[in-house]
């Protein structure tokens, strides 16, 4: 993993507004290059196409991981609502933002450190690295051993991103929208209303902490999976403290052998399964930098529970029917199931319905084979093309509640592993296993229950 580049966090609304303004006179600028280029040229073109040049995408990229805070977490929530409706550059871009930023230089992380712990942090530890070892959006990790010796991973959220979120994720999606990075028919609306909540959640690491310890107690005696201990003496609202976790990244399984590389992603698969419908609570981020792989203990380490979502018991009795309808490919139940969810309008016309049903029989299509092969599926590429063309259509996209965007953007991250890593699993068996072992059970189960 590269270094993050440390650079000043701008606090202040103005400050903020000022970074997008200027990023804004960058893209239009060079929108009015690549447009007086392929005039010159003869070429035809379209605003889209004059902003998505791969100039104007790395001045948002590397804008964007210099504000860090919700200017950033946005585009990786738009890439989730939106990824497979994009183009490949803008998708690819907005995923980027997800693990990608810039590190606070001393000057701004030291004070969030001594109004945490007081003006002499320091005499607790025995070493601290001030160069973190990941940066995000929210914040950015440490390495310390206590006095005691133990090795600790020390989390320090950037200073006034709490103060920023709300302005931030409005400045942003005006930005978006004017330099037409985004389909005109997407609503944007709902999705920024709980893009504010979901990062005001993000923000508070006392909640993170929580169900950190939720998912530890429910995965006590399961020996793969490992879950960092909180040191809740050294953790509050923005510094979270916890065990070290061993491992490398979870890229290592590609130099593993096949069958070991089949094991795990069926066990990453069922477990997502296992969160939804009998934990009722999801760690919904599938960043690889999430999860540590420790191949001499064959042991996977889980972190990161800030995006951890609760899911009601209507909804997860509607991905039921949903998956379950998607199995058989019984279309009237698949839409049914869809509804109950909140993926439809109320205007939404026969033509427009079956085309968005086409969307969920590709995505899927892994639940109606005993052994999908990913290393040979083109999935990913049907999804986006399909998706392009529906966006193109006036009033035929329309999204689901954000809550559901998140489990679709885990099992998307899932698929995607499972085809880097070229394996084929038995994703309808691993689902059947979590719903209950087989279909004639299901159909019995009264409602609400979901285990």
């Amino acid at each position: 993993m590269s270094q993050p580049k440390n650079r000043r966090l701008h606090q202040s609304r103005l400050g903020r507004f000022s970074q997008l303004g200027r990023l804004a006179g960058g893209v239009a600028g060079g929108m009015l290059s690549e447009g007086v280029k392929r005039w010159s040229n003869g070429e035809g073109f379209s605003t889209r196409e004059l902003a998505l040049t791969p100039a104007n995408l790395e001045r948002v990229s590397d804008r964007l991981s210099q504000m860090r805070g919700a200017a950033m977490k946005v585009g990786q929530l738009v890439s989730m609502d939106a990824g497979h409706l994009m183009p490949a550059e803008l998708s690819a871009l907005l995923n980027r933002l997800r693990s990608d930023a810039d590190a606070l230089p001393l000057s701004q992380l030291e004070p969030v450190l001594a109004d945490a712990w007081g003006n002499d942090w320091i005499n607790q530890f025995s070493q601290f690295t001030y160069q973190p070892i990941a940066a995000a959006s929210i914040g950015q990790v440490h390495k310390a051993v206590l006095r005691t010796g133990e090795t600790l991973a020390i989390k320090v959220q950037y200073p006034g991103v709490r103060r920023s979120i709300d302005s931030d994720i409005d400045n942003v999606a005006t930005l978006l929208r004017w330099s037409r990075l985004l389909p005109d028919s997407l609503d944007l609306a709902p999705l920024l209303t709980d893009a504010k909540a979901q990062l005001h959640a993000e923000t508070d690491y006392q909640l993170e902490a929580r169900s950190m310890q939720r998912f530890s107690d429910r995965l006590t005696g399961r020996t793969e999976w490992a879950v960092p201990d909180v040191h809740t003496d050294l953790s509050g609202p923005t510094v979270l403290a916890m065990s070290y976790a061993q491992g490398e990244p979870l890229e290592r399984l590609e130099q593993t052998d096949h069958a070991t590389r089949e094991r795990w992603v069926s066990r990453l698969f069922e477990l997502f399964f296992e969160e939804l419908f009998q934990f009722g609570s999801v760690q919904t981020d599938p960043n690889y930098a999430n999860y540590l792989y420790d191949d001499a203990r064959q042991v996977i380490t889980l972190l990161d529970f800030g995006a951890v979502r609760d899911y009601e018991p209507e909804m997860i009795d509607g991905y039921q029917a949903l998956f379950m309808a998607a199995m058989h490919s019984d279309r009237a139940a698949l839409f049914e199931a869809a509804r109950r969810i909140g993926y439809f309008s109320e205007s939404i016309d026969d033509a427009q319905a079956e085309a968005v049903l086409d969307l969920f029989i590709i995505a899927t299509e892994p639940l109606r084979s005993t052994q999908y092969d990913f290393g040979s599926s083109d999935i990913a590429t049907r999804l986006r093309e399909q998706g392009l063309e529906l966006s193109m259509k006036q009033g035929y996209w329309h999204s689901p509640p954000v809550a559901s965007l998140f489990l679709h953007r885990k099992l998307a991250g899932l698929y995607l592993l499972a085809q880097r890593l070229g394996v084929a699993l038995p994703v309808r068996a691993l689902l059947e296993r979590r719903l209950g072992g087989n279909e004639q059970s299901l159909d019995k189960r009264p409602a609400g229950c979901h285990s």
